[in-house]
């Protein structure tokens, strides 16, 4: 996965349908989630589409998410966020500013509210899972 400062340098300098294709991409770029994943417990509420988000534990207690969506561009929007706490411990996942690494994006200026509604969920579950998992660790 690519870091959230390389997307934000290619970002800045796309226009609207160029920022919408990247995001496409990124979605295209995440691994494969398996369907068996992709429960109620994995269901980010709220989100216009139907997105996923589960984590697992990679070497050195670091957070590996996956994560998938019915929609191409929702998929884009929750690579952007994944890319922000990918592969970092869970305690460090847990007390990341998210919105605010995300805020560059300016995303509620680029996409539409439904599209954007439910970026505060995906936070929120994927700081919950971190939260649950550094608890635990």
């Amino acid at each position: 996965m690519r870091s959230l400062e390389d997307i934000l340098e290619e970002y800045e300098f796309l226009d609207g349908d160029e920022r919408y294709r990247l995001l496409i991409e990124l979605g295209r770029e995440l691994e494969d989630m398996p369907d068996a994943l992709k429960t109620d417990a994995t269901l980010v509420r709220g989100c216009s589409a139907s997105v996923w988000v589960y984590p697992t534990q990679g070497e050195g207690g670091k957070l590996h998410f996956l994560a998938d969506s019915n929609a191409a561009i929702t998929k884009g929007i929750v690579a952007l966020v994944l890319a922000a706490v990918q592969d970092k411990p869970a305690a460090d996942v847990a007390a990341t500013d998210i919105a605010e690494e995300l805020a560059p994006f300016d995303l509620k200026k680029q996409l539409s509210s439904n599209r954007t509604q439910g970026v505060p969920n995906m936070i929120a579950l994927v700081r919950e899972h971190a939260a649950r998992i550094a608890a635990t660790a």
